[in-house]
């Protein structure tokens, strides 16, 4: 983030800027702009906790959660995801958050790389990963968290991104390129 008041942001030229909200989770920052157009304006940005997404994979098996998510007030369908402790590194987290919300451990760890899921006022960066050689021990979710561990073929997977029955976009970038990956070919 540009803190120099008055300095170039891309196109943009920040005047000012003020804190609206902050929370463990995420923060929302209101700047007074000089626009693109040389008008006048404002421009809200939302940072949200950096994060990571696992797709747990075994032969031809993925595993999902399935959860009710408050935000979008909807049970959805979706790989492990989860926010990063302040000094944990992507991969860390991947493990904690595989092994907590699914029982998984995994030997095996692929990073994909790291994506922005939201681009226009959201702050959000997530490391994919593709864990494989797993084990199953207990779960041990958050007290926020009622999951199902949904067990599905990688096809049934693909297909539910393509039906739009699988909308979380970090989930469908794991899935998409894990099916690329296996169909290569």
């Amino acid at each position: 983030m540009n803190d120099k008041p008055g300095q170039p942001w891309g196109p943009w030229t920040i005047l000012q800027s003020s804190q609206v909200y902050k929370d463990p989770w995420l923060q929302v920052r209101k700047d007074d702009v000089i626009r693109p157009d040389g008008r006048d304006g404002t421009y809200s940005v939302v940072r949200i906790r950096s994060g990571v997404t696992v797709l747990p994979v075994e032969q031809d098996f993925v595993w999902l959660t399935e959860e009710f998510h408050y935000a979008v007030g909807r049970v959805t369908l979706e790989a492990v995801s989860g926010g990063r402790d302040d000094s944990e590194s992507p991969l860390t987290c991947a493990k904690r958050e595989l092994a907590e919300e699914l029982g998984i451990t995994a030997a095996n760890w692929k990073e994909l790389g790291t994506y922005d899921p939201f681009t226009g006022s959201v702050v959000s960066p997530t490391t994919l990963f593709i864990a494989s050689e797993l084990s199953f021990i207990t779960a041990a979710p958050e007290g926020t968290e009622q999951i199902r561990s949904v067990r599905m073929t990688l096809k049934d997977a693909y297909l539910a991104v393509c039906e739009g029955r699988i909308s979380h976009t970090p989930s469908c970038i794991a899935i998409l390129r894990y099916w690329i990956e296996c169909h290569q070919n």
